[in-house]
């Protein structure tokens, strides 16, 4: 129960500096949480915890939903463009940060013992195999940018104020049932049999609705905030 009561407290944590970066910083703090959460969404899902009922998760999908709550803040308030230019931000982010951690490892550490430890380190977290990368990119392309398209849709649909969760809700439970099945094929693809391989993809999209379903408070919220460069 201990994993499960730091697990709600870890999202609000989540949750309150995402608003607190938009309430300090606005629009550009918005980008920056993306560019932020894409790199240590891939780096939190190398750990492994178990939840009741036998459940294991990996870490980052708390992390990684804020990605689709910040695209959805932007596409409500600043429009579809600017939702679009976030997720090419983000996917900038998770290229460049791959390719540079990669080069690092390749430079070999002097002799001291220390020296090595810090090299295993960094290769446990950033030497993902290349499956891993490869799906978790094709992934977040195609799962954001559907995102993006079915809330502008959703908005057009749905545009009274108090329909947002419909909008945030609604894109969200494809989007990211999208990014699941594109992540477990990739990623998973000949690792697992098939019973093992639905499990993990059901309780992992599990997962990452439920958090959206979370963040909605936070979305109204960050709705009503007001900037004076912005009127």
């Amino acid at each position: 129960m201990f994993n499960l009561s730091l697990g709600v407290f870890f999202m609000l944590v989540h949750f309150s500096l995402f608003l607190l970066s938009y309430r300090l910083f606005g629009r550009i703090g918005v980008y920056a949480w993306i560019g932020m959460a894409t790199v240590l969404a891939n780096i939190q899902v190398v750990k492994t915890i178990d939840m009741p009922f036998g459940i294991v998760i990996t870490l980052g999908n708390t992390m990684y939903g804020t990605i689709y709550l910040a695209s959805d803040l932007l596409n409500e308030k600043y429009g579809e463009k600017a939702a679009k230019k976030a997720v090419w931000f983000g996917f900038f982010t998770l290229i460049a940060s791959t390719a540079i951690m990669q080069l690092a490892l390749l430079f070999e550490p002097s002799g001291n013992e220390m020296a090595q430890q810090s090299q295993d380190a960094m290769k446990t977290i950033f030497g993902l195999l290349p499956q891993i990368a490869l799906g978790s990119l094709c992934a977040y392309f195609v799962s954001q940018f559907l995102d993006v398209r079915i809330y502008s849709m959703l908005k057009r649909a749905f545009p009274a104020p108090n329909q947002l969760w419909i909008r945030n809700n609604g894109s969200t439970v494809v989007s990211q049932l999208v990014d699941t099945l594109i992540f477990c094929t990739i990623a998973f693809a000949g690792m697992y049999e098939m019973k093992v391989w639905l499990s993990v993809f059901l309780s992992t999209y599990i997962i990452k609705f439920l958090v959206s379903v979370c963040s909605t408070p936070f979305l109204y919220a960050a709705r009503s905030f007001k900037f004076k460069e912005e009127q």
